[in-house]
């Protein structure tokens, strides 16, 4: 004979309150506005709640009801790995969460795939607002984003006239990079970048493609080497610049292995970032070229492993950019006009940049 089932129904906020001889209202603030009461009331609401299976306040319910999801949402135009995997990323999203933990609200991850354009994921989620970390400026999730009625911060890029702002001189840091080369003596140098547009270019970069780059950051880094290098006289047109798509190491590495190549003769190989100048140094190692002996290799971004590996890059305050960011979109003061946060950088003078070899001193490829 089957055995009928009786399943016990859970307990509803006013069930439980009949049950405690209270008030709905009680209830709710024993969970919401737990000043109002007592301890002992409070706790004797909770263990009863708990005794009755009572599950607490509907958190969608009590969303729609006072128009505060009690989040913010970070968008990242990269798959949500990349967000734990990235050294740069990860400062920026401990410094993130830092703020939100001082304001006492939670953090909604909204990844965006750069090889997908659906944008459901920013329509529906619940969020107060959207920090909007790195992304191009032709990006439909930043449209969908802006679509929505919430108040919005972008860091790094775009750098939009209408929206709040947190971000540092990108075209000045890396023309002090390249001020710093030149005065070493180095003119045939070669480039590799970050990806400068959402279509997939895991090749060299004409001049036109580095000055129509919708991510502005590479833009403005490409920018302010051109003009530091024009200025000591080298045809920037001339300069080998190769772009990768994925950034990580076996990026930097295929990169460089690309521009040495082409011109075995370059004394140096500057990098938009610090993940592919650890790429490119394990490239010069497998082709036995020292650093910065042979071959002088920059970075940009300042990384702990870039610090351990005694790279010559530009520093920046990740970390403090995701503060900064987080405590713009949780100011609750009147919003007037747009608000523009910019962060210092530092040159750090590494051990892999030197002055050139000279025409009469042989490389060295090993023993």
């Amino acid at each position: 004979m089957a055995r009928s089932m009786h399943v016990r129904r859970p307990a509803t906020l006013a069930s439980l309150a009949a049950e405690l001889g209270v008030s709905r209202t009680t209830v709710s603030n024993a969970y919401n506005r737990p000043d109002q009461l007592s301890p002992e009331l409070r706790r004797r609401v909770l263990e009863t709640a708990r005794r009755l299976g009572y599950p607490g306040p509907d958190p969608v319910a009590r969303s729609l009801r006072t128009r505060k999801a009690g989040a913010v949402g970070l968008l990242l135009t990269e798959n949500l790995s990349y967000a734990f995997r990235d050294p740069a990323a990860l400062g920026f999203l401990e410094g993130l969460a830092l703020a939100c933990e001082d304001a006492g609200t939670g953090l909604m991850l909204i990844p965006a795939s750069p090889e997908r354009e659906d944008v459901a994921a920013v329509h529906r989620a619940g969020v107060d607002g959207f920090v909007v970390y790195s992304v191009p400026d032709d990006d439909p999730h930043l449209a969908a984003v802006l679509e929505r009625p919430v108040p919005t911060v972008v860091c790094d890029q775009p750098d939009l006239t209408n929206v709040d702002r947190v971000g540092i001189d990108d075209r000045s840091a890396m023309n002090e990079l390249a001020r710093h080369l030149i005065a070493m003596g180095h003119r045939r140098v070669g480039v590799v970048c970050m990806r400068l547009a959402r279509d997939r270019n895991d090749g060299y970069v004409s001049v036109d493609r580095q000055h129509a780059a919708h991510f502005h950051v590479q833009r403005s880094r490409l920018a302010g080497l051109a003009m530091a290098f024009s200025e000591a006289g080298v045809d920037w047109s001339r300069v080998p610049v190769v772009e990768r798509f994925d950034h990580n190491t076996a990026s930097g590495e295929s990169a460089a292995a690309q521009v040495l190549d082409r011109d075995p003769t370059i004394t140096a190989l500057i990098c938009t970032s610090d993940i592919l100048a650890l790429g490119a140094m394990n490239e010069a190692k497998r082709r036995g070229l020292r650093v910065p002996e042979d071959l002088t290799v920059t970075g940009f971004d300042g990384i702990h492993e870039a610090e351990r590996a005694g790279l010559t890059t530009v520093r920046q305050p990740v970390l403090e950019k995701g503060r900064a960011a987080g405590k713009l979109l949780l100011d609750v003061g009147e919003r007037t006009r747009p608000r523009s946060v910019n962060l210092s950088t530092e040159l750090i003078t590494g051990r892999t940049a030197s002055a050139p070899r000279t025409i009469t001193e042989e490389r060295w490829f090993g023993p």
